[in-house]
């Protein structure tokens, strides 16, 4: 396991922080997010210190995605929520306020929850070709 000594989420995995942990294997740990946005909000790290998805090499990924469906499945038993969000903030631009790779599972109980992730969209900005266009830019940068 890589750490940075001064990061929140690598302080929590070494014990030297409390949280209500949920899971732990050899490479991956979740807890509850203090802010608890709505009642069972986790997040699932990885115990290698990655900043963020651009850091985070396939291996690392794969165990961290790997683990999220039985987690959410876990909270889906526990509280029975009519649905679940999985995101994750890249950036401050993002609202990544942890530097450290972290998967948010958050609850979804009804419209009123207190979680709203409804973004403007821009159907009618792009038409067919311009959509190709950009599949083709950022297929281009895949190695």
């Amino acid at each position: 396991m890589t750490t940075i000594q001064n990061c929140l989420f690598c302080n929590i995995i070494q014990g030297n922080i409390p949280a209500a942990k949920v899971y732990e294997d050899e490479d991956v740990f979740a807890f509850l997010d203090i802010s608890q946005v709505t009642k069972g909000h986790t997040l699932v790290i990885p115990k290698t210190h990655t900043e963020n998805i651009y850091q985070t090499s396939e291996d690392v990924a794969s165990q961290v995605f790997a683990r999220v469906p039985r987690i959410a499945n876990a909270i889906k038993q526990a509280f029975h929520p009519a649905g679940i969000n999985i995101l994750s903030n890249t950036g401050e631009a993002a609202g990544q306020s942890v530097f450290h790779l972290h998967i948010h599972l958050i609850p979804r109980y009804d419209h009123t929850d207190g979680f709203n992730a409804k973004w403007v969209t821009h159907n009618d900005d792009y038409d067919t070709n311009q959509l190709a266009h950009i599949a083709s830019d950022i297929a281009a940068h895949l190695n």
